[in-house]
């Protein structure tokens, strides 16, 4: 036997033209949590659907517990033993826990399923994944949390048997409780010797779970080594090829005191009496745990959702959007967490996703001039740094990075005055994220405002001129630039009302 559970060597990749793995190497031991790095487009992705059975490399060799094997299909995969976990579940809404993670391997006689046995086996790995915290395995996903249903689809893999379980961003719609339950299994997963291939942008976990380490870049592998004898430091400069000095871009913004948005006792479905005021060059943060109603009061002033009462002025003026269109002509811009179901049309091509907030921009008499078309396509890949062969490239099989900057040059693209970005980071790499600091910073000196809701405090605080805190649907307090740290804001995003003069010692 192999020290290795798996092995691949010298793989490599192509679509067309462009190579997606170069000569890659990965070799993950046996019962141990291996991070897998590298940028958005490093390549990791493809790796793993390699492994998992999705592509068929078009050389090299992939050994499974010292046995060669060649797959054709996701099926093969999991015959050997393989499971992966997406950043998108893969769940169906309206069939609960048993039915979800029996699909494919029903028990059954003549065709008639034998529930009683079903429920006996899914309820065996549900327990042994979720150790009581889903609540009821008869109830519809839709019902669970992100985490819950996480759990769902983990128990579906080791149910299959995996000895080999890959999990791609599996923390990135969770909260830290969340994260810490998810650990929990991870660890118990590699004390019973099942081994883990770990993707994540968020380095600093991987230190908390990790064993080892591959980064990729550019397709191609560049080094392995303990999680024990290297640093964060050393982590980005591999991935990147170079030393990041700033993890942000440093602050040099004078604040206006013009208003250009200002929100008066806004409620709705899952906020109540939201008041605040947006400054023309300012950013603005939005802090708070999952489920605070940052998103759904943004939705309800972008007229995605509907107001109960309350009222919104833009520039002065009050106005009533009751449509995104109108809000548009307004002159603000959404880009949503989402970015995959609610920020591209992802089976369109890069040229017409930029192009779809700005058609009265290259439109005449109703048609669409093409050649405006493009100039403008073209110059936001360059501006934004997209990677990318050309414009024509289907958005769908652009890296995480690279869809969210198609998604924000298209809001650029619409001229907008206000621009709101709802978790503008999440799910890519620390390469990307700087560079999308820096288009905020400069956006912000041009006179754009900007709304910011992220979940990431060291981010939140870096990037924001003033932060906003929300509990449970209400603004529990305003921090200043002064009064910033993360023991204040989780005192606020906690529910800890803001007393006048609190909270004075921050950064």
């Amino acid at each position: 036997m192999s020290e290795y559970a798996l092995e691949m060597l010298d793989v490599t990749k192509t679509f067309s033209k462009v190579i997606a793995l170069n000569h890659v190497d990965l070799r993950v031991k046996e019962g141990e949590v291996h991070a897998l790095i590298g940028e958005n487009g490093a390549g990791k992705s493809t790796l793993m659907k390699v492994l998992s059975g999705v592509y068929m490399a078009d050389s090299g060799t992939v050994r499974i517990f010292g046995e060669n094997v060649h797959f054709h299909s996701p099926q093969d995969a999991i015959d050997k033993g393989i499971a992966i976990i997406y950043q998108e579940l893969s769940l169906i809404p309206d069939l609960n826990a048993v039915e979800n993670l029996m699909l494919g391997h029903e028990i059954h006689t003549n065709q008639f399923i034998r529930k009683k046995e079903e429920d006996a086996f899914a309820k065996k790995w549900l327990d042994y994944v979720s150790a009581g915290t889903i609540p009821d395995y008869h109830t519809p996903v839709r019902n669970l949390s992100v985490a819950q249903q996480q759990m769902i689809d983990i128990a579906k893999a080791v149910s299959y048997q995996a000895r080999i379980i890959i999990m791609d961003e599996p923390t990135d719609s969770l909260t830290q409780k969340e994260i810490d339950v998810l650990f929990a299994i991870v660890r118990k997963l590699r004390e019973d010797g099942i081994t883990v291939i770990y993707i994540s942008h968020r380095l600093e976990e991987l230190f908390e779970i990790c064993d080892r380490i591959t980064v990729l870049r550019d397709g191609a592998f560049v080094e392995s080594a303990n999680i024990a004898e290297v640093n964060k430091d050393w982590l980005i400069s591999k991935m990147i090829g170079r030393d990041l000095k700033d993890t942000f871009p440093q602050r040099n913004r004078i604040l206006s005191d013009e208003v250009v948005l200002e929100a008066k006792e806004l409620t709705g479905e899952r906020f109540q009496d939201v008041s605040f005021q947006l400054h023309r060059g300012e950013i603005l943060g939005f802090s708070g745990l999952v489920g605070a109603g940052r998103t759904e009061v943004m939705r309800a002033i972008f007229g995605a959702d509907k107001a109960v009462s309350g009222q919104v002025e833009l520039f002065g003026e009050s106005v009533k959007i009751t449509h995104p269109y109108e809000a548009v002509k307004q002159g603000m811009a959404f880009a949503t967490e989402d970015r995959k179901v609610q920020g591209l049309f992802l089976n369109q091509n890069i040229k017409s996703n930029v192009a779809i907030s700005s058609l009265k921009w290259i439109c005449s008499r109703g048609f669409v001039n093409e050649k405006q078309e493009i100039e403008l396509a073209n110059q936001y890949m360059e501006d934004l740094k997209i990677v990318a062969p050309d414009i024509y490239k289907v958005c769908q099989y652009l890296s995480g990075g690279n869809q969210q900057k198609v998604v924000l040059s298209k809001w650029l693209a619409s001229r907008c005055k206000i621009l709101i970005l709802d978790e503008p980071t999440r799910g890519i790499d620390v390469g990307a994220k700087y560079e999308i600091y820096l288009l905020m910073d400069q956006l912000v000196k041009a006179g754009v405002s900007i709304i910011v809701i992220s979940s990431e405090m060291p981010e939140i605080m870096a990037v924001s001129d003033r932060i906003l805190v929300m509990h449970e649907g209400s603004i529990t307090g305003e921090l200043s630039h002064e009064q910033f740290s993360e023991e204040n804001i989780m005192k606020l995003a906690s529910g800890e009302k803001q007393e006048k003069g609190e909270f004075i010692n921050g950064i």
